[in-house]
């Protein structure tokens, strides 16, 4: 019978009457990040993952038209496409062009969208909403019908643009064509491209500056800063963390433009509108040096990588992000 009443018990794991209680095991919190972010790394694996192998390993073959429709293997050549990417002077002016047009980029995007996040704070509700409902829309806005939107503006011909500019005295726009000149060419794209990226920025940054205490920038309003000291020295080291990660995620984006240079450019972009992503495309099925592409394309991967580790090394190393 007694037995038969303990067995219960014990088939439960209780401990026996007597006996010291049992601790139960507990994971350690870094073990637990790690569990939890797994997940995510295994789907980053597996979507990002496999494409940059294949890539890699492209990038060290010989693919032509032939093995493409014969279905033959590729030749392997090593490090061949690398060695002829990087002793073309060509690759160097196009390298030079994205960084300066990515920089252009970036700062134009922050400046703005800071600027727009600062108005949403100040504005009414309903002038906060309504900016908002824009933002979205603007954002929700394919690639390339904004960048025919623009093209359309900027019509030689026919643009709103010109015919406004040409209404200034002594100023004749008649049949200007601003991508004749790379600058202003550059600077058409250049405005596509911030036009599509401020309402993220913007939101993000306007969510970040809607929770910095209000008593800190009243205290320094009360020591008598002005709005440009009370900005740079309460609202963004607080914001310091979001600005980085917007900043990395915006090189990122406009580092390996596509559709906007090649839709504004009509499909035929010239040699000096060509940016990484654009060069990439071209040499691999312009010309069908599809291995060369790869290279291209796996340069302009490390070369990102490159930035982005060390711009949130100096973050971290700075106490930006916790």
């Amino acid at each position: 019978m007694t037995a038969y009443t303990q067995a219960p018990a014990e088939a439960a794991g209780a401990a026996p009457p007597g006996s010291p209680p049992r601790r139960r095991r507990r994971l350690a919190p870094r073990t637990i990040g790690y569990l939890l972010i797994l997940p995510t790394v295994l789907v980053l694996a597996g979507v990002q993952g496999y494409p940059l192998v294949k890539l890699a390993l492209l990038s060290v073959q010989d693919l032509t038209q032939r093995e493409l429709f014969s279905g033959l293997p590729a030749p392997f050549i090593g490090l061949g496409n690398y060695a002829k990417i990087l002793s073309d002077p060509d690759f160097y002016l196009v390298v030079l062009r994205t960084v300066a047009f990515t920089a252009a980029n970036v700062a134009l995007t922050l400046v703005l969208a800071t600027g727009l996040a600062l108005v949403m704070r100040a504005a009414s509700r309903w002038c906060r909403l309504l900016l908002t409902v824009v933002l979205i829309c603007v954002w929700a806005m394919p690639q390339v019908v904004s960048t025919l939107v623009f093209n359309w503006l900027f019509d030689y011909e026919f643009g709103v643009v010109n015919w406004l500019v040409g209404r200034l005295p002594g100023v004749d726009m008649n049949g200007h064509d601003w991508y004749a000149n790379t600058i202003s060419g550059f600077g058409v794209i250049t405005m596509i491209v911030v036009w599509g990226a401020i309402p993220f920025v913007a939101i993000t940054l306007y969510a970040g500056i809607s929770q910095v205490p209000k008593e800190l920038e009243e205290a320094a309003r009360v020591d008598g800063a002005n709005s440009r000291q009370i900005f740079f020295r309460v609202t963004y080291p607080i914001l310091r963390p979001i600005y980085t990660i917007v900043t990395v995620l915006s090189v990122i984006w406009d580092f390996q433009v596509f559709n906007q240079v090649w839709v504004a450019r009509g499909g035929r972009p010239e040699p000096q509108y060509q940016t990484l992503g654009v060069y990439s495309f071209v040499r691999a099925f312009g010309v069908n040096e599809y291995s060369l592409g790869a290279a291209i394309a796996v340069i302009t991967v490390l070369l990102l990588l490159i930035f982005t580790v060390f711009y949130i090394r100096q973050s971290l190393r700075q106490g930006e992000i916790d």
